[in-house]
């Protein structure tokens, strides 16, 4: 029987810029990019943590602008499509374009769950200048699956050539994504792609449930490195995907060789699953908040548990880490009292 073909996306980097404070150089991006295209990586997403035109006082500066960023890899990159991501209200139309004049191929357009209809002109036009377009949805976890069904349809009306679902905050469970996965599998003539957030110890295994239930592409970084406990980690889920019978078309050596002597090199810290990493998976609090969070609670004087708490109480989605600051200040004010 022949076996099915799992698309690998690495996300190294874009969600592994979190965890580097976005500080990649355009020799660090050109070896990543070589070394991920060579080994057979379908698709190599680049771009600030929170995508094009992120870099802002808001979500951290880029130590590279990275336009820059995006044409040294173009030069390098031979097979994989160089893809970015797109937040609306974070990256408009016209970051899009100078994207894809800088070589990026593909973009994936990302709004909260229940927020698709924010990226219908984005999608259109990167269909109308011949970019793949991918419709994602973040933070999966807060809504059923019958309103995720309804939103991917949304994307795929508009020309999305697959939906990507992530568990952005790493708080689902194996039987969260079956639930979802199948849902969207059943009701759409497009492919799926999952991205997970390993907070609970469990974006391997999330991701591998959403494959068994019909998922094609799936995100992943080397080492894990990404916002909060960090990603599905890529070496890792190709050895468990090619033990299944999977084709990744990804060389496992090859892609051990680039975690190992490539990316582990950059990275500021071992990414594990430390206290406030499996707070944000069990309050259901965007990974990408990790960071921010704890400057606020150095600032401020705070448990970063505390503040956590009180942003999944509140909530709070992706795009709205200015937030953290006034959560912060609030409950240093209430500890006065």
């Amino acid at each position: 029987m022949e076996k099915r073909k799992i698309n690998i996306v690495d996300t190294t980097l874009r969600d592994g810029s979190h965890a580097v404070s976005h500080s990649f150089t355009i020799d660090q991006v050109t070896e990543v990019a070589e070394g991920l295209d060579k080994v057979g990586v379908s698709l190599i997403e680049l771009s600030h943590g929170d995508g094009i035109a992120g870099s802002s006082v808001n979500y951290g500066f880029s130590k590279t602008n990275e336009l820059e960023l995006i044409n040294a890899a173009s030069k390098v990159v031979k097979n994989a499509k160089l893809t970015v991501l797109l937040i609306p209200g974070i990256g408009t139309i016209e970051d899009l374009q100078e994207a894809k004049e800088n070589g990026a191929q593909a973009v994936r357009v990302a709004t909260h769950v229940t927020e698709a209809d924010i990226a219908i002109q984005h999608i259109k036009y990167a269909k109308s200048i011949g970019m793949m377009a991918v419709g994602f949805l973040m933070m999966a976890h807060m809504a059923s699956p019958e309103k995720i069904v309804e939103q991917a349809k949304i994307f795929m009306d508009c020309g999305a050539d697959y939906i990507n679902l992530a568990d952005s905050a790493g708080h689902m469970l194996p039987d969260d994504v079956r639930a979802r996965v199948s849902a969207l599998k059943n009701a759409l003539d497009i492919p799926i792609g999952f991205h997970s957030h390993n907070n609970l110890g469990l974006s391997v295994a999330n991701s591998i449930a959403a494959v068994e239930e019909g998922a094609t592409y799936v995100d992943a970084t080397c080492r894990g490195l990404g916002a909060g406990a960090g990603n599905t980690q890529n070496e890792v889920l190709c050895a468990v995907l090619n033990r299944l019978g999977y084709d990744t078309g990804v060389n496992l050596y090859g892609i051990m060789d680039v975690a190992e002597k490539i990316v582990e090199p950059i990275m500021q810290r071992p990414q594990v699953i430390n206290t406030a990493s499996l707070m944000l998976g069990y309050a259901g609090v965007y990974s990408s908040f990790l960071l921010h969070t704890y400057r606020a609670a150095e600032k401020f004087h705070l448990n970063p548990r505390d503040i956590l708490v009180e942003l999944g109480s509140r909530g709070m989605v992706g795009g709205q880490e200015d937030m953290i600051i006034d959560v912060a200040y609030e409950l240093a004010q209430k500890t006065k009292q």
